[in-house]
């Protein structure tokens, strides 16, 4: 049994990043930038988005953070992404999610260009991603799949399971594994007998965010288990997987905190790079 160390494997990629950061420089001294905007005072997008700022200066791209009220006006944000959109020195723009209730999501992502989309939700890039076309592809998911082929390069004809069907993660974690040759199974809150499903795996995806919600007796011995869940429990986080439980049977499996969080990180600096050498 593998403990598939996300950390580890996260500094790996981010220095490969950091190396081909500091080639580019040389050549012509332009470097990626990355520009966020954060809306309102939550707190764990406040995190998060310090955790981006901080990831990206150490690899070399120019970050920035553009903050906004909660109060402010959906015209406003609008209005900036236009600006940011025709920034020659912007490589990638993230709008940092929940958004407050005056401001449409789904206008927010659709007027992100698709090639500066680095969160890989502009429909132009969902689209491109389900017909197998080059696309900007979300950094969880992205960050699942490196993890995955850390564990086995080859990952034709396997039977992958994955619970959840958000937009985030279920839906593009599909299209990847559809596009590595596996036969694919989206199981979710309707789906009869939830458990039987999980039992076909080979590689089992979890993302619906309830704590501990597969147990040993749901894991096909020796498969590969990735757990995107962050709960709170007390004063502890936990994944979606009975880690303790379920590890002893899986082949490989992702510990929470320090499997797919580090990875999704990484995979944003990434996303970051490729948008600046397409440009």
């Amino acid at each position: 049994m593998m403990i598939i160390d996300g950390k580890k494997e996260a500094e790996i990629l981010r220095q490969e990043i950091k190396k081909e950061i500091e080639s580019l420089k040389s050549k012509d001294n332009k470097v990626p930038g990355l520009t966020v905007i954060l809306i309102g005072d939550f707190a764990p997008s406040q995190i998060y988005v310090k955790n981006k700022e901080k990831s990206a200066k150490e690899v070399g791209i120019n970050s920035n953070v553009v903050r906004y009220s909660k109060e402010v006006t959906e015209e406003e944000v609008l209005k900036k992404i236009e600006d940011l959109n025709n920034d020659i020195d912007v490589s990638g723009i993230l709008v940092q999610l929940p958004l407050p209730s005056q401001i449409n999501k789904e206008k927010i992502i659709n007027a992100v260009s698709p090639k500066k989309d680095v969160d890989g939700f502009n429909p132009i890039n969902v689209g491109n991603l389900s017909s197998g076309y080059n696309a900007l592809v979300p950094c969880t998911p992205l960050g699942c799949l490196y993890l995955i082929k850390k564990v086995e390069k080859n990952l034709s004809g396997k039977h992958a399971v994955i619970i959840g069907r958000s937009n985030l993660n279920g839906k593009p974690m599909a299209q990847l594994l559809l596009k590595e040759n596996c036969t694919v199974t989206i199981v979710h809150s309707k789906t009869k007998d939830l458990k039987q499903e999980c039992l076909k795996a080979d590689i089992l995806v979890a993302a619906v965010g309830v704590a501990k919600l597969v147990k040993e007796d749901w894991v096909k011995k020796n498969s590969i288990v990735i757990d995107v869940g962050i709960n709170k429990v007390g004063d502890k986080i936990v994944g979606d997987v009975d880690f303790d439980a379920v590890k002893e049977k899986s082949k490989a499996i992702t510990p929470v905190p320090g499997g797919v969080g580090p990875m999704t990180i990484a995979c944003l600096l990434k996303n970051t790079l490729d948008c600046f050498k397409a440009r």
